[in-house]
């Protein structure tokens, strides 16, 4: 197994899409690249502590590669927005890609490359080597599948989920 972190907004959003393409055994929500030794949704909703909302998705690579997953990274959300995914802003919502080793920042570099074609506005999203990962409170993790009547998820999700349907379809469950 691999892994791969990824902040692109609420994390609730991000962990939604990646819980359903093939080859994702965990889509886990977190907090990564803050300051701070202590995380927790308070303190990081504050925009003080530095940490991204992320999503530390563990794949078998063979069923899906780690390019496929920043394929997907890139449609599901818009790496052209500072620290702000929609109506979300702050550092916290920030677009990130985390690397563990000079390999995945090359393969993350040449996805960024690639995905610049498709967007008029530079791509902004953050190319940070992995950092320590503190795993977020238990009732953010599957939220979208534990909560699916919520506003906020009903209205933000299901057109990523699309997305990831019309474009990836041989990749989703």
């Amino acid at each position: 197994m691999e892994h791969l972190t990824l902040g692109g907004g609420c994390f609730w959003c991000v962990e939604a899409v990646f819980d359903n393409v093939i080859g994702v055994i965990k889509a886990e929500s977190g907090y990564m690249g803050g300051d701070e030794t202590r995380a927790n949704y308070e303190a990081v909703c504050s925009g003080t502590t530095g940490h991204a909302e992320v999503v530390q998705i563990t794949f078998d690579p063979d069923q899906v590669d780690r390019e496929e997953l920043l394929d997907i990274f890139w449609v599901v959300h818009d790496p052209t927005t500072l620290n702000q995914q929609g109506a979300d802003r702050g550092t916290q919502y920030r677009s990130v890609i985390y690397y563990a080793n000079d390999e995945e920042k090359e393969i993350v570099e040449k996805s960024v490359l690639k995905a610049q074609a498709a967007f008029s506005a530079p791509v902004v999203t953050e190319l940070s080597p992995l950092d320590t990962y503190f795993v977020a409170e238990g009732y953010h993790q599957s939220y979208f599948k534990n909560n699916p009547g919520q506003g906020y998820c009903n209205a933000v999700i299901p057109p990523k989920l699309e997305k990831l349907k019309s474009k990836f379809a041989s990749l989703v469950k």
